[in-house]
């Protein structure tokens, strides 16, 4: 399993935006969103991908980090494995 952490990625852009973006840049379809509110810093979407390794990610995530979309520059950051 990866996770992928985008940030700046206003809380009104939909679930299905996100997938529909990121399989434009060749992302699989993600396995779940866990969404954190603007009102704690800027607003992030921790996606998990079930059926993808951290190394595969790694390869896709430089196609959208610092990348202009819905009028932010959003950060794509893969994080460690971790026990869930």
């Amino acid at each position: 399993m990866a996770e992928l952490l985008l940030g700046n990625v206003d809380e009104s852009v939909a679930d299905e935006e996100i997938s529909e973006f990121l399989q434009r840049y060749g992302f699989p379809s993600f396995d779940s969103i866990e969404r954190v509110p603007e009102g704690i810093g800027r607003p992030l979407a921790l996606l998990r991908f079930n059926n993808l390794s951290s190394e595969a990610l790694n390869l896709l995530q430089s196609r959208i980090h610092n990348m202009f979309w819905k009028d932010h520059t959003i950060s794509a950051q893969i994080l460690r494995d971790r026990e869930h």
